[in-house]
């Protein structure tokens, strides 16, 4: 009964995406395996085990052959080393990203507060009132957050993001300012790393693997920032929704602290070593 639970539809073959009670009924029942039996037993079975095969998570696969190098030195900057020696004072880490294609939402009734009868009610008919890409940079060990509102990503808007952090102090003076990244077409490749050190002579970039936005501290504040300020959308104008954002920003910054980050090097050996023995070497050549 667990058994087939656990597997995927298709291989069953049944035209489903997922399995519920009923189908997992049917299926054992089909089968011979047991003349009748209720879904009420089925999901006690199951649920014993927590299996609830009706439920599913999103996963990329990571692809980078050189994925456990390039995480492991991100995680180093993070526990404040780079190449087996401690940071010094004036050296800094920098997690930057975009947040992009925010849509300022202008609902066609004003939001409904709610009380004990009802929860908020919020208007689902809505105009489009245009979207702007919010770009922040977060400094890793300072609590420091910088960010801009932009009519779009790219190369440019970008530039202007690491400007207004190099232009300020302690930056600007710095030995080192380490600049966590992805692989987002702003910023990704040797072109970006000789432009962006073109400009800035101490800006060291350190490109995150593809795949592995979930290594970028930044993520975690543009998560905080969706529940908190983005669900459900709404603005009265284009510029109203820039200026919540960075009304936010500034709040939140006052009361920041840096990210309680445990997940280290060696956690990240121990992750690989665990995928390849359930036979996911394939998918990140570096385990």
């Amino acid at each position: 009964m667990k058994a087939i639970a656990c597997e995927l539809p298709a291989r069953l073959g049944l035209p489903l995406a997922r399995l519920h009670v009923p189908d997992i009924r049917a299926e054992v029942i089909s089968r011979g395996l047991v003349a009748n039996i209720s879904g009420m037993t089925i999901w006690r079975w199951l649920d014993e085990d927590a299996i609830k095969p009706w439920t599913h998570r999103s996963w990329i696969f990571p692809r980078d052959p050189d994925f456990q190098s390039k995480a492991a030195r991100v995680l180093d900057l993070y526990a404040g080393e780079w190449e087996g020696r401690e940071l010094l004072p004036d050296e800094f880490v920098i997690s930057a990203d975009e947040k992009t294609s925010i849509q300022a939402r202008l609902r066609r009734h004003p939001t409904v507060a709610a009380t004990s009868g009802h929860p908020m009610l919020v208007e689902h008919e809505y105009e489009r009132g245009g979207a702007l890409a919010y770009l922040a940079a977060w400094d890793v060990h300072r609590a420091k957050l910088f960010g801009r509102m932009e009519p779009t990503t790219g190369i440019a808007p970008f530039a202007r993001l690491v400007r207004q952090v190099m232009d300020e102090e302690p930056y600007r003076s710095a030995r080192r300012v380490f600049w966590v990244l992805d692989n987002g077409s702003s910023h990704r490749g040797d072109a970006a790393v000789r432009r962006l050190q073109q400009a800035h002579a101490n800006l060291v970039p350190v490109h995150l693997p593809i795949h592995a936005s979930w290594l970028n501290q930044v993520e975690i504040y543009f998560s905080i920032l969706q529940r908190k300020v983005l669900t459900p959308p709404e603005a009265e104008s284009l510029a109203d929704l820039a200026a919540v954002i960075l009304g936010f920003q500034s709040s939140y910054e006052e009361l920041a602290r840096p990210f309680e980050w445990k997940f280290t090097r060696a956690d990240l050996a121990k992750l690989l070593a665990r995928l390849a023995e359930k036979g996911h070497a394939n998918l990140l050549a570096a385990a």
